[in-house]
């Protein structure tokens, strides 16, 4: 395992291998860190945690499913582009949710690429090219989609739809 400064693992599952960092909660929530091999099987996992956590906190149904994807894309890119599908390199994903708002940074091992040099996959001319619709479908599911400079990291925010009064507060959800 590889092991991340300050921080204590946390789970019952032995993968994929999650921990939360050391701190108060506060009104910004824990962050809790998963890494997985570049398998594809590991990548319904990740959703499954990270979704489970967003229904303590009432999220809609709508919301569910554009997280659900955005998640599914997100990890899917980082296995198959950033790693080349190579199970010896891992994706490492943080992510917190609070009554608010989620938030998911999923970053690959590989060099990155230019997020403008993806095709408009909505053009007549690139309809039957492959590349280009899943972050398009990140970008339309998220309130915000944000690449870091060298394009093998992206944050995910999305904000929780549901009345503020039908979700509960962080105390009353059990952190694990």
């Amino acid at each position: 395992m590889r092991h991340v400064r300050h921080v204590r693992e946390h789970s019952s599952l032995p993968s994929p291998k999650i921990a939360r960092s050391s701190g108060a909660q506060g009104s910004h929530g824990f962050w809790f860190r998963l890494e997985i091999p570049s398998i594809y099987a590991k990548v319904q996992e990740v959703e499954d945690k990270i979704i489970s956590r967003c229904r303590d906190y009432a999220y809609t149904d709508r919301d569910l499913f554009a997280l659900k994807l955005a998640i599914e894309e997100a990890v899917t890119n980082a296995v198959k582009h950033g790693n080349k599908n190579d199970p010896e390199k891992h994706v490492r994903i943080k992510y917190r949710v609070t009554p608010r708002r989620v938030d998911v940074v999923v970053e690959d091992e590989g060099p990155g690429f230019n997020t403008g040099g993806l095709p408009d996959c909505t053009c007549h001319e690139n309809l039957s090219c492959p590349h280009g619709r899943g972050v398009l479908l990140m970008r339309a599911f998220m309130n915000s989609v944000v690449f870091n400079n060298a394009g093998n990291a992206v944050t995910l925010t999305k904000f929780n739809d549901a009345p503020a009064s039908s979700a509960p507060t962080a105390g009353k959800v059990a952190c694990g």
